[in-house]
């Protein structure tokens, strides 16, 4: 059975750092992060897929940064100046196909979630 076990959430105050983990219990040619505030819908924040292609919300460039180290299975989000805004359950997606650069941060494209880990952050 396919797991993926997130980490590493928590609060932290505005401007602040967090880095996320997800632990796979495979190897994923595709995996992202998604979050979901209270009332609202999931949005992909970041994707990676191999041969090193990646992808980020708008909202996120420049802040964000998602990294793999694929010989334990593991993807990294690491957050940085943090914003009130980024509070949410943030999800870990993975799916065995190479997705198209369209399709990264589409959640209907993952097959395999994470329960999620909480990040909040003060303003």
């Amino acid at each position: 059975q396919v797991q993926l076990v997130e980490s590493g959430g928590g609060s932290v105050q505005a401007r602040g750092s967090l880095r996320l983990s997800c632990t796979a219990s495979a190897r994923f040619a595709t995996m992202a992060w998604f979050r979901q505030a209270p009332e609202k819908e999931r949005e992909g924040v970041a994707a990676s897929r191999f041969g090193g292609t990646t992808a980020y919300a708008d909202s996120v460039k420049g802040r964000f940064a998602i990294s793999r180290d694929t010989s334990k299975n593991t993807m990294y989000l690491q957050m940085n100046s943090l914003k009130p805004e980024d509070t949410a359950m943030y999800f870990c997606a993975a799916d065995s196909a190479f997705k198209i650069q369209a399709a990264l941060l589409q959640a209907d494209q993952y097959n395999h979630w994470g329960q999620g880990t909480q990040v909040t952050v003060s303003s």
